[in-house]
């Protein structure tokens, strides 16, 4: 039975899941392990944000990508039939592709299914280490492009705080995913370690913090409750 799940399923509330407390869950694949962060629908086919690893020699059959899938590599280095993606590489796999995915050493990956919906979208395979960081208006944070698309109104970037960087009070009039991808920042909120995952709902503010400096995978405009 195909049953419906929900994770942080209520778009309309603030989410804050720091994946370096939980355990292991197991895949499909006996090799591939997970961790779900928020999940609406199926358990394996539906829209879903999770960190993901791939244990040395591990490997997944051949599938497509409804609605697409979208992949950082955190450690170690992912493959499929295309090629190899080293930590930092930027995946979008849009609806129509698929791939057979394996690691011949091991990786873990930050990965989020069936949440590109539309047609037309580009594919993008990016080594964010061969990216000069871009400076922002904020003093000691810096950015890294990662996709952005005429006629979608999501877009996502990595951000680097400088230890000791603040952003000022802002908003998010269409809410804002955020993943640490290393180090630590905060906010009026709490604190969040590398792992952490947050959602912030639509119409959300915060101050953004980081004294010790952080890299954070950040993701705009996608959340429609």
């Amino acid at each position: 039975m195909n049953e419906a799940l929900k994770l942080n399923a209520d778009l309309t509330a603030r989410a804050v899941v720091r994946s370096g407390e939980m355990d292991w869950q197991p895949s499909p694949s006996p090799t591939v392990w997970r961790k779900r962060l928020y999940l609406v629908g199926p358990a394996e086919a539906g829209i879903v944000t999770s960190v993901v690893r791939y244990d040395a020699g591990s490997e997944f059959p051949t599938h497509n990508h409804p609605d697409g899938e979208e992949i950082f590599v955190l450690h170690g280095v992912f493959s499929d039939e295309h090629g190899d993606y080293p930590a930092g590489t930027y995946l979008l796999n849009p609806d129509g592709t698929s791939h057979a995915p394996f690691s011949k050493d091991g990786c873990t990956l930050f990965v989020k299914l069936c949440q590109y919906r539309g047609e037309g979208r580009t594919q993008v395979e990016m080594n964010t280490n061969a990216l000069d960081w871009q400076p922002r208006t904020d003093t000691g944070v810096w950015q890294k492009p990662l996709y952005r698309q005429g006629g979608y109104r999501e877009w996502t970037q990595l951000l680097k705080l400088e230890p000791g960087a603040e952003a000022p009070h802002h908003g998010h009039p269409n809410g804002e995913e955020v993943f640490v991808i290393d180090g630590e920042f905060e906010d009026e909120f709490g604190v969040y370690p590398a792992g952490t995952w947050t959602r912030s709902p639509p119409g959300s503010a915060h101050t953004v913090r980081s004294p010790k400096g952080a890299i954070l995978y950040v993701r705009f405009g996608g959340i429609v409750p």
